[in-house]
């Protein structure tokens, strides 16, 4: 494990991959947290699981001696960061009570294209056009795939949207801060901000878990800490604009996830749309593959 931004060279191809794996964590994450949801209050789920991440993220910054994060210069952006996370994580699952999977999944996924808008606005960053294609590629698959059919609620609607704004700025922010912190510092820093923040609605919200429960809520600690940590190592390797399409893999881990565990058969439109979002992210890999190889032909 590598502790600095500076000793990583760019290469968006391992950035690509280090996502995607992380992706399908969070798909998985996605489907645990389901099962909780219809039993146990959402600020209590993510209050186990932030637990669990804080432990093991602390247990590998102390073995590894990295800086202490209240040295940060982005102290003031860790906190942003984990209070976008949050209200993410709360508007997100509090509004799967009221809107079906289709509508979810298709206004959460607009988060990728705001990803590309706030990457050239806080970051600067070049978006190219095979960049845009993949991300709007990507896009209509998730609109294929879902399908909507009925008009959603606004109230729990305008939730999902702000979930997704919150996420893609969020994701930028990851790109920004891992310039100078490592990896673990960022999940240890956010975790604990989630503890403190959950923690204060406990009272009200507590509910014991049964054996089941505890092994979900743990082992959902665990499948999210190495999906972070997977996800923000990827940033380090690639610009926040070229993972942001890869974002759209986590969708055909989700129907795989569903039909492992729910057996939920997709339908024809959903196999279309998974279909073109799995071109739209194999498109950009061969696209900067290509462009790693001119470059090193430049170069020699």
């Amino acid at each position: 494990m590598l502790s600095r931004t500076d000793n990583h060279p760019s290469s968006p191809l391992v950035g690509i991959a280090l996502a995607c794996s992380g992706y399908s964590l969070f798909a998985l994450q996605d489907a645990m947290v389901k099962w909780l949801v219809a039993d146990y209050a959402v600020p209590q789920i993510l209050f186990v699981r932030s637990i669990v991440i804080a432990v093991v993220s602390g247990i590998m910054v102390r073995r590894l001696r990295h800086p202490s994060i209240l040295k940060s210069p982005h102290r003031k952006s860790l906190l942003l960061r984990a209070g976008l996370m949050i209200s993410a994580w709360m508007a997100f699952y509090s509004a799967a009570r009221h809107l079906g999977l289709a509508e979810i999944t298709t206004m959460y996924f607009s988060a990728p294209i705001m990803v590309v808008f706030l990457s050239i606005l806080i970051l600067k960053e070049n978006v190219g056009r095979m960049r845009w294609l993949a991300c709007i590629g990507g896009f209509i698959g998730v609109l294929l795939a879902a399908n909507p059919t009925e008009a959603p609620n606004l109230l729990p609607a305008a939730m999902v949207i702000f979930a997704g704004f919150c996420w893609a700025w969020s994701t930028v922010l990851v790109r920004l801060v891992s310039r100078t912190e490592s990896t673990l510092n960022q999940m240890m820093a956010t975790s604990f901000l989630f503890v403190l923040a959950c923690a204060a609605m406990l009272p009200w919200l507590w509910k014991t878990p049964d054996a089941l429960g505890w092994a979900l809520m743990i082992g959902l600690g665990l499948v999210a800490a190495l999906g972070q940590y997977l996800l923000y190592e990827g940033f380090r390797h690639a610009p926040a604009s070229t993972l942001a399409p890869m974002e759209y893999s986590g969708l055909v881990w989700a129907f795989l996830y569903g039909y492992l565990i729910w057996s939920e058969v997709p339908k024809a439109n959903v196999v279309a749309g998974a279909v073109l979002i799995v071109a739209s992210s194999l498109a950009l890999v061969w696209w900067e593959r290509r462009q790693v190889l001119l470059s090193r032909r430049l170069v020699a």
